[in-house]
């Protein structure tokens, strides 16, 4: 391949077998390549080779070859393509410039074929298209994940505020049990003080003062055991009503939960079987554009014409490959005219668009499926869970006040026993006897408040200590808050923004073009994007349509609103390799890919291809255009020129 110009930082490209193409080597220099020759000159072949070498599986081997290659040197590294034929089909290996092609399938690789190009010309959904490369079910996980860490972190905050506003009544209530606490100590010392003069008094013997000190004292243990008992009682009374309480709520929710209708595992058969039809579908779908492709490609390169019988979802889309033009056919070697094969892969083209409609109809049904299934499994669920809860419960109330009863048994015992130790502690003689006997009884009741109150004191400082404790991580929470709504915000802004940079690239690209290449009457092409309810299964669903308006001008100058459809076929193609444009910038594709492919551009006239070419060089860093010479000859005589295949 002849070239007239190499630059420093140029693209190496070797290619074996591809296409139309035995063996053709070329370097490609930054800027605009020309390929230029006649038609079934492998032009078209070359840009499929280095498609393939850049990443596309959208190539095919030589017809009589069994293995081929494509090896590009870029920036001193470089990258292989293989093509192996292995029965039926090609195996691609090696190891290209791009691991994952598809953005540059989409909207970089501009050949006639072009999903892009081929949406507009055929008014397809351009919505889809552009978002096709946005993982959307993985942005919906995150922000579902999003969601709950921001709830998790609302209820942590809701919890600080209300651990911060407890704490003036615990700060108030440890001050109330502090100074309740220093009199009760002092009415305790006090009681004490008297009851060490009247044992200065008495003149009882040591042993008589022991016993009356030892039997109080047997007093105050019971009284504390009793009252451990009864705040046992009354936790267990409150469990036991809490129990009941969740009784009688699962008993009402039981009866009135109905057992699923249907049966999940019922539904799991239907949605195996819409599976296993999708994959039908796909196959037919990935075979037919297999054969478009194949086919629009030999018809590029060796001027041959294909005519393929119709085809259906259950036979192969293809059962003749026959020449024209009086030219034997690779296959059959029968022969038909060029209008029978271009009809006859319009038809193809129209089976595989209805094939993708059905396709798409059937993932509505698996997801409309699929989330009726876990709706039923989440009711099964929940049904068998609170009969599960409700048993547990049941026990737990049956044990609740089985306790309940020893409590009151013990209580009642204990109670006795209280009131016998008293009576033996009053029965001791020692001088003034009732009056001694009073000072110890409110001794001991003196002690047993104190005891309690540190108790209490001790867990009021405990909480207290907790709460600001707790309440100093609520900056920390706040900020964090703020960083997960901020993900959330832009997790839900992202596919809004992403096509909203769509549609105002590919506005603000056409509306320049347009003023660039000065089609007569056409005023303006733009799309739209607007939201509308659709039915996707049995649910109606919110979802964005690119709407694309076309504005003409009359000849009297007043402007109205055209179609698709009358566009002239230049405007077409025009109109396409724009939003393949916007798509490329949206997408960031020259990030990781600095090519745009140009192909098959003989329905706009040489003069604005010349224009088109210019505007698109400044949004690549190489452009490599095949055109046929005529074309080719307004183009500038800056670029580089390919004119053979070697």
């Amino acid at each position: 391949m002849a070239t007239n110009q190499v630059a420093e930082s140029a693209v190496r490209v070797e290619v074996k077998n591809i296409g139309g193409i035995t063996e053709a080597s070329s370097t490609l220099p930054p800027g605009v390549s020309v390929l230029t020759g006649e038609n079934a000159t492998n032009r078209t072949s070359f840009l499929t080779a280095l498609m393939a070498g850049l990443g596309s599986e959208r190539a095919s081997l030589k017809g009589d070859a069994e293995r081929g290659s494509v090896t590009l040197e870029i920036d001193g590294t470089t990258y292989t393509r293989t093509l192996e034929r292995q029965g039926e089909t090609v195996a691609f290996g090696g190891d290209p410039f791009l691991d994952d092609p598809e953005l540059a399938d989409l909207f970089a690789f501009l050949l006639e074929n072009n999903e892009a190009r081929r949406t507009i010309a055929r008014g397809d959904d351009l919505r889809e298209l552009i978002m096709r490369p946005v993982d959307t079910d993985r942005i919906d996980a995150e922000i579902d994940s999003c969601k709950r860490e921001r709830d998790e972190i609302d209820e942590e905050l809701d919890r600080l505020d209300r651990l911060e506003n407890e704490l003036p009544e615990l700060e108030e209530e440890r001050q109330n049990t502090k100074e309740e606490l220093n009199s009760t100590r002092e009415d305790l010392d006090s009681v004490q003080d008297e009851i060490e003069a009247f044992d200065k008094d008495i003149e009882q013997s040591r042993s008589q003062k022991q016993e009356l000190e030892t039997a109080f004292q047997r007093v105050r243990d019971a009284k504390s055991e009793l009252e451990d008992l009864e705040f046992d009682l009354e936790t267990d009374r409150t469990t036991l009503e809490e129990l009941e309480s969740e009784r009688s709520e699962l008993q009402e929710k039981l009866s009135t939960v109905d057992e699923p209708e249907e049966s999940p595992d019922r539904l799991s058969g239907r949605i195996q079987e819409l599976r296993d039809r999708k994959r039908k579908i796909d196959d037919t779908i990935s075979e037919l554009g297999s054969v478009i492709s194949f086919n629009e490609e030999m018809l590029e390169d060796e001027g041959v014409s294909v005519e393929l019988a119709d085809a259906d979802s259950s036979g192969a889309p293809t059962d003749e490959l026959l020449a024209a033009d009086e030219m034997t056919c690779w296959t059959c070697g029968s022969s038909a005219s060029a209008d029978e094969i271009s009809a006859t892969l319009d038809r193809l083209r129209s089976l595989r668009a209805d094939k993708l409609d059905e396709r798409r109809e059937v993932e509505s049904n698996i997801d409309e499926l699929s989330e009726k299934r876990s709706n039923l499994r989440e009711q099964r669920n929940a049904l068998e869970q609170a009969e599960d809860r409700l048993e547990t419960v049941e026990s737990d109330i049956e044990a609740t006040q089985e306790r309940i009863g020893d409590l009151e048994s013990r209580i009642e015992s204990k109670e006795e026993e209280v009131s016998d130790l008293e009576a033996e502690a009053e029965s001791i003689e020692v001088g003034d006897h009732e009056d001694l006997l009073e000072l110890h009884r409110e001794s001991n009741e003196l002690e047993l408040r104190v005891e309690n109150l540190e108790s209490e004191l001790a867990s009021l400082d405990e909480k207290i200590a907790e709460r600001e404790e707790a309440i100093q991580k609520r900056d920390a929470l706040e900020a964090d808050r703020e960083d997960v709504s901020q993900r959330l915000t832009d997790l839900r802004t992202r596919i809004e923004d992403l096509e909203a940079e769509a549609v105002e690239a590919f506005n603000t690209h056409m509306e320049t073009l347009l003023d660039i290449l000065a089609y007569e009457n056409l005023d303006r092409i733009w799309i739209e994007r607007r939201q509308e309810r659709v039915r996707e299964g049995r649910r109606k669903v919110e979802k964005t349509r690119f709407d694309l308006h076309i504005v003409r001008s009359a000849t009297d100058g007043t402007a109205y609103e055209d179609t698709i459809e009358h566009l002239s076929e230049s405007e077409r193609e025009v109109t396409g390799l724009v939003f393949a444009l916007a798509g490329y910038l949206v997408h960031d594709v020259h990030e990781q890919l600095p090519f745009i492919l140009l192909d098959s551009l003989e329905a706009i006239d040489s003069s604005r291809i010349s224009r088109l070419v210019e505007y698109f060089r400044t949004h690549a860093p190489y452009i490599t255009v095949a055109l046929l010479p005529e074309d080719a000859a307004a183009l500038s005589d800056d670029y580089t020129y390919i004119t053979s295949v070697d």
